[in-house]
C-alpha cells in the first residue's frame, strides 16, 4: 500500500492527513496551530508545519506530499531567503486604499481582461502596493515575493537563509501553482502567465519568474509556475524520515478543496470556514468587471470562479457567546425560530467585507420589535444572516455563466443541523452536505498521488446529509432590504 500526504496550512492551524494512494482512506492525521492575526510571521507556519507532520506520526513511508495554503497572503524575502516582514493575510484590509489607487490607474475592466479579478485588500497586488508605499525601506530589499503554499514548499525541499537551511537562499527554486498565482491579481488566468506590467506599476520595480534568465539580480523573483502533475522536487533528507518523498505542485486552499471534493461542471461548493467562499467549476476563464467574481484558475488546468465573504463561521461563534450557549444550545435555539426570524435580520459585516466590498463595514441588527427580540430569532438570524451573504455570492457566480445543479456545503459549521436546515430554506439550488472531513488537505493529497503516478486519482466522496428542499424566498428578501443585495 502506496501512502501520500496533503497539507493544509490555513489561518488557524496546519493539518496533515496520510491516505492510501489507491482508495484515499484516511491512515492517521496530525495537526498544529497557527497564531491569531491577520499578519503573521511565516516562521510560526514552517515549526507548526513540523509539528504537524510530527503529530501524524512523520513521513518515513510516504510516498509523495503536496501543500495547499491559505491564498494571497504576501511572503517578502531579501537576497539571503530571510522573511523581511510579517506575512500580510488575505483578511488584512489595510490595502483597501492600494486597492482603489490601482484600479484608479488602470480601470476595473482592465484588470479583470488582464488578471481575472479587480484588486481588493485581500489580493497580493494590493499588499505589495502598500508596503511600496508604506514600508520604502522594507521594499528596497525585498528580492523575492511568495506566497503560504510557495514558501512552505521551498523550505520543505531544504531551501532557506543560509544558517537555517541545508541548501540556502535558492530564489530560483520558488515554484507555486496556477490555481494560488492567480490569486496574486498580477498573473493571468486566461494567459496561463504573469503579467508583469501590473506587478511593476504595484510594487514600483520590475519583476520576473523564478528560472527566467532575463535580468536576473536585478529583477524581483516569482515563483515559477508549475502544472498541476509537475512534480516540484522531493522532501529533503532533514524532513523526510529518510525516505525520498516527491512534492506535488500544491495549490491554494479553496482550488484544493475543489479536488478533494472532486467537483465537475454543475457543482458548486459553498465553504464555511473563517472566511465563507463560493466556487465553481468552470471550462472557460470568467471576467466579472463589478468585482463580485473572482475569475481564478483552479488546480486541475480549468477554473475556478469564487466569491468571497470575510464572515462566515465567527457569526456563529460571535453570536453564541453573546448568548452565552454552546454550539449544540445554538443550534436548538435557531430551529425553535421561524424562517425568517419574526423579522429579526442580522447583516454580518463584523470583519468588514468583500462580498459586497466594504472593508471597513460593521455588523448591524435591524427588524427589532419587544416581541421578536428572542434568544431564538437571534441565533436564527444569524445564521441567515451568514448564508444570505453567500447566496449573494452564489447569485454572482451563476451570473458569470456557471450554471448550479447541485450545491455542496463544507467546512465546520456545515455539520451544525440548524445550518443545514437553513441552508435548504435559503437557497434555491439543492444542498447536499459531504461528510466531515479536511478536503483541503485532502486536495494537495489528490495532487501528490497525481504527481506521483501521472494520474489524478478518483476518490469516492461520502456524503453525511441532503437536507429536503424548503426553499423561503421570505429569508432573502428581508435581508435584501437591509443589506442593499
Amino acid at each position: 500500500m502506496a501512502l501520500v500526504a496533503g497539507i493544509d496550512s490555513s489561518t488557524q492551524s496546519c493539518k496533515v492527513v496520510i491516505l492510501d494512494s489507491d482508495t484515499g482512506a484516511t491512515i492517521r492525521t496530525g495537526r498544529a496551530p497557527h497564531p491569531d492575526g491577520t499578519e503573521v510571521s511565516p516562521t510560526f507556519w514552517w515549526t507548526a508545519l513540523l509539528e504537524a507532520m510530527h503529530d501524524a506520526g512523520g513521513l518515513a513511508d510516504v510516498s509523495s506530499l503536496a501543500i495547499a495554503g491559505q491564498q494571497h497572503g504576501m511572503v517578502l524575502l531579501d537576497a539571503e531567503g530571510r522573511v523581511i516582514r510579517d506575512a500580510l493575510l488575505w483578511n488584512d484590509t489595510r490595502s483597501a486604499v492600494s486597492a482603489e489607487a490601482l484600479i484608479a490607474e488602470f480601470g476595473a475592466a482592465t484588470l479583470v481582461e488582464r488578471a481575472g479579478s479587480v484588486p481588493v485588500a485581500s489580493l497580493t497586488i494590493t499588499k505589495v502596493r502598500w508596503v511600496r508605499d508604506n514600508e520604502a525601506a522594507n521594499a528596497a530589499h525585498v528580492a523575492a515575493v511568495a506566497l503560504p503554499h510557495d514558501w512552505l514548499s521551498w523550505r520543505l525541499r531544504g531551501y532557506g537563509p543560509a544558517d537555517e537551511s541545508p541548501l540556502g537562499p535558492d530564489l530560483e527554486q520558488l515554484a507555486t501553482d496556477r490555481s494560488d498565482a492567480s490569486g496574486t491579481g498580477y498573473w493571468s488566468p486566461a494567459r496561463g502567465a504573469y503579467d508583469l506590467e501590473l506587478f511593476e506599476a504595484a510594487f514600483g520595480r520590475p519583476g520576473r519568474e523564478a528560472g527566467s534568465p532575463s535580468q536576473a539580480g536585478t529583477h524581483v523573483v516569482l515563483p515559477k509556475v508549475v502544472a498541476p502533475s509537475d512534480v516540484m522536487g522531493t522532501v529533503h533528507a532533514d524532513h523526510s524520515g529518510g525516505n525520498e518523498i516527491v512534492i506535488g505542485a500544491g495549490a491554494g486552499d479553496n482550488a484544493a478543496g475543489a479536488l478533494g471534493l472532486g467537483i465537475t461542471a454543475g457543482d458548486v461548493v459553498i465553504s464555511l470556514g473563517t472566511s465563507g467562499t463560493v466556487f465553481a467549476a468552470a471550462t472557460a476563464a470568467v471576467n466579472d468587471p463589478s468585482g463580485t467574481v473572482a475569475g481564478f484558475a483552479d488546480a486541475a488546468g480549468a477554473y475556478l470562479p469564487i466569491a468571497v465573504t470575510l464572515n462566515a463561521a465567527r457569526i456563529l461563534s460571535s453570536v453564541a457567546d453573546l448568548l452565552d450557549v454552546s454550539f449544540d444550545d445554538f443550534a436548538e435555539l435557531a430551529l425553535a425560530a421561524n424562517p425568517g426570524s419574526d423579522g429579526v435580520v442580522l447583516v454580518p459585516y463584523f470583519e468588514g467585507e468583500r462580498t459586497p466590498n466594504l472593508p471597513n463595514a460593521k455588523a448591524s441588527f435591524h427588524g427589532l420589535s419587544i416581541a421578536s427580540t428572542t434568544r431564538a430569532n437571534t441565533a436564527r438570524a444569524a445564521i441567515e444572516g451568514m448564508l444570505c451573504g453567500l447566496a449573494d455570492g452564489l447569485d454572482a457566480v451563476t451570473a458569470s455563466g456557471v450554471n448550479a445543479q447541485r450545491l455542496l456545503l463544507i467546512g465546520g459549521a456545515a455539520q451544525n443541523p440548524a445550518v443545514q436546515a437553513v441552508a435548504a430554506q435559503v437557497f434555491s439550488v439543492p444542498v447536499i452536505v459531504p461528510a466531515p472531513g479536511e478536503y483541503v488537505a485532502r486536495g494537495a493529497a489528490v495532487q501528490a498521488e497525481w504527481a506521483l503516478n501521472g494520474v489524478r486519482p478518483d476518490w469516492e466522496l461520502e456524503l453525511d446529509a441532503a437536507p429536503s428542499a424548503d426553499h423561503h424566498p421570505i429569508i432573502r428578501e428581508q435581508y435584501g432590504s437591509y443589506s442593499g443585495s
